[in-house]
C-alpha cells in the first residue's frame, strides 16, 4: 500500500513502533488480537488497528502540500478535512479557512471565493452541487480533491445499481458530510433514500409492503429522498450502500431485512429482479478497526478509552462496541484526563461532554483497552497513554516495556 508523506508530529514513538511490529509479524493481518503492554501496575491492550487510515493520510498529504504549493494564496477547505480536532486546528493555525462547517451551515459566503484562490475538497468528498458551484466560480476542483478512494468506490456502486434500474437504499447518518456526498451523486442517476438505522429500514419496508400510504412517506423520510421520489414506483426494486464508516454488522442487517422483504413479498425465485446483492461498501480500516474492536470485548479489561473527534463517525462507532462490555469512556485527547480519580468524556449518545469520578479502580493491575478512530493521529494515543502511566510511580518504564517490540531489519 502507498506511503504518504504526513508531517513529523502526527507520528508516533510509542504506539507507532507496536504496529509496525505487529505489520512485520502478520502481512496478511490476519490475527486480530490486541497488543498487551505490562507496566507491572497498570497493563494496556492496544488494539490490533487504529488510527490514521489510507484515506486520512492522502488527505493529509495533499492538504499539506497545498499549503506548501500556494504560499501566496488563500487556501479554503470545503469543511474540517477529517473529524479530528488535533489536524484540522493545525491546518487552520497553517493559514487554511473552513468555509462550511460539518453540517453545511456557511462559514464564509460563496461570493468571498475568487477563482485564483485554493479549495480542497475533504477525504469525504462533496456533493454534486457544490462542485458544480466551485466551477462556476473558476476553481479547479480536482487539483486538490482529497475525496477517499472508498467513499468514491460506494459512489460507483450507486452509478452502476441506477444504471440498472434500482432504487439506492443509503444506510448513514443524513447530516454527515458523506452521507450527504453520496446522496447528492446518487440522486443524480437513481432514485434514492437514506436509511439511519435498522428502525428507519423497518419503516421504509412498510411501504415496500403497502402496509403505509405514499403520503406518510413524505412526512417520515423527509429530506432523505431525491427529487421525484414515488414510493409506489422506486421501492420495488433496491440495492444498499453505505456511509463507509457505519457498523459493518449493521448495514449487513439492513441488507438482510430488504432482502427478505423481497422473497416474502415477491417469491425466493424472484429476489435477484427486486434486491441488488452489492456486499458491504464499508472501507478496509473501518472493518479492520470493527475487527480489532470485538477482539477487545474478548479480554478481561477494566475499562475502555477510545481517543478521536466527538463528530467522528467511525470513533462512535468503536465506542458503542466497547460499551458492550466495558465502561468506556470517548475522550478527545490527553487534557480530558483531569486527574487519577477524574475524567472529562464524550456521551455520544447524547451528544454532551461528561464527567466521572473514580473511573480508574483501585486494584492492581489496572487493565485499559486503549484505541482511536481512524482520524485520530498515533501521536495522541502516545499522549494519553503517557498521561494515565502518571498515575502508576512504580511503572516499568516505556524503554523496558518496548524492547520486545523492536524491529530487526
Amino acid at each position: 500500500m502507498k506511503k504518504f508523506d504526513i508531517p513529523p508530529h502526527y507520528k508516533s514513538a510509542i504506539t507507532g513502533k507496536i504496529k509496525e511490529w505487529r505489520r512485520l509479524k502478520d502481512l496478511r493481518k490476519q490475527d486480530f488480537s490486541p497488543t498487551i503492554l505490562n507496566f507491572g501496575p497498570v497493563q494496556f491492550y492496544i488494539a490490533r488497528h487504529f488510527g490514521f487510515c489510507y484515506g486520512v493520510e492522502n488527505a493529509i498529504e495533499i492538504s499539506y502540500k497545498a499549503l506548501e504549493e500556494n504560499p501566496d494564496k488563500r487556501v479554503y477547505l470545503l469543511s474540517q478535512m477529517i473529524h479530528n480536532q488535533e489536524v484540522n486546528n493545525d491546518l487552520q493555525n497553517r493559514g487554511i479557512e473552513f468555509i462550511l462547517d460539518t453540517e453545511g451551515h456557511q462559514f464564509i459566503p460563496w461570493d468571498a471565493i475568487k477563482p485564483e484562490d485554493v479549495v480542497i475538497v475533504p477525504a469525504f468528498g462533496t456533493t454534486l452541487e457544490i462542485e458544480n458551484l466551485l466551477q462556476s466560480r473558476g476553481i479547479e476542483v480536482q487539483q486538490y480533491n482529497t475525496t477517499c478512494p472508498f467513499v468514491e468506490k460506494v459512489w460507483n456502486r450507486a452509478e452502476k445499481l441506477g444504471g440498472e434500474q434500482y432504487t439506492v437504499i443509503i444506510h448513514g447518518k443524513p447530516k454527515h458530510e458523506e452521507t450527504r456526498a453520496t446522496f447528492s451523486h446518487s440522486a443524480h442517476g437513481a432514485a434514492s433514500v437514506i436509511v439511519r438505522d435498522m428502525d428507519d429500514a423497518h419503516a421504509l419496508g412498510e411501504y415496500i409492503t403497502g402496509s403505509k400510504s405514499k403520503e406518510e412517506f413524505y412526512n417520515t423520510f423527509e429530506g432523505k429522498f431525491s427529487e421525484g421520489f414515488d414510493p409506489e414506483r422506486d421501492l420495488k426494486k433496491v440495492g444498499v450502500v453505505n456511509q463507509t464508516t457505519m457498523l459493518a454488522t449493521e448495514t449487513q442487517a439492513i441488507a438482510d431485512y430488504f432482502r427478505q422483504l423481497m422473497i416474502q413479498h415477491y417469491g425466493a425465485e424472484n429476489v435477484k429482479t427486486h434486491f441488488a446483492d452489492t456486499r458491504d461498501t464499508l472501507c478496509y480500516a473501518t472493518n479492520d478497526n470493527q475487527e480489532a474492536t470485538y477482539k477487545l470485548l474478548e479480554t478481561d479489561a477494566d475499562l475502555a478509552i477510545v481517543i478521536g473527534g466527538y463528530n467522528s463517525s467511525n470513533t462512535s462507532h468503536i465506542v458503542e462496541l466497547c460499551e458492550r462490555k466495558f465502561p468506556t469512556f470517548f475522550i478527545n485527547s490527553e487534557k480530558e484526563i483531569v486527574s487519577r480519580e477524574q475524567i472529562h468524556h464524550f456521551n455520544y449518545h447524547r451528544k454532551e461532554k461528561a464527567q466521572t469520578q473514580h473511573y480508574l479502580p483501585g486494584k492492581s493491575p489496572v487493565k485499559i483497552i486503549l484505541t482511536s478512530g481512524a482520524s485520530c493521529p498515533d501521536t495522541l494515543v502516545d499522549r494519553v497513554l503517557l498521561r494515565l502511566l502518571e498515575f502508576f510511580t512504580t511503572a516499568n518504564s516505556v524503554e523496558e516495556v518496548l524492547k520486545p517490540f523492536e524491529v530487526t531489519r
